[in-house]
């Protein structure tokens, strides 16, 4: 005779399983959180520093020497209109 005790624990493993699937899911929460893009655009659209690839492009001709500074800054500020 068992008197009432190890009865009634027959669902304890999906206590067990939610337990395992919250902290995976909080897992994945912090892993997408702190890779930093979170806005799902496409891949080069923002940088970490904030620049767009556009802009960086705009940088690499204007090292390049293929823009002069006149046309660099018109198009830096053709660039920060569409924000």
């Amino acid at each position: 005779m068992m008197w009432g005790y190890g009865g009634g624990f027959d669902w304890m493993w999906l206590l067990g399983l939610l337990l395992v699937a919250g902290i995976a899911l909080l897992v994945v929460l912090i892993v997408r959180l702190s890779a930093g893009s979170g806005r799902g655009g496409p891949p080069g659209y923002g940088t970490s520093s904030g620049r767009t690839r556009a802009r960086e492009i705009l940088d690499e001709r204007f090292a390049k020497g293929e823009l002069t500074a006149d046309q660099y800054r018109e198009q830096l500020r053709v660039l920060d209109e569409d924000r």
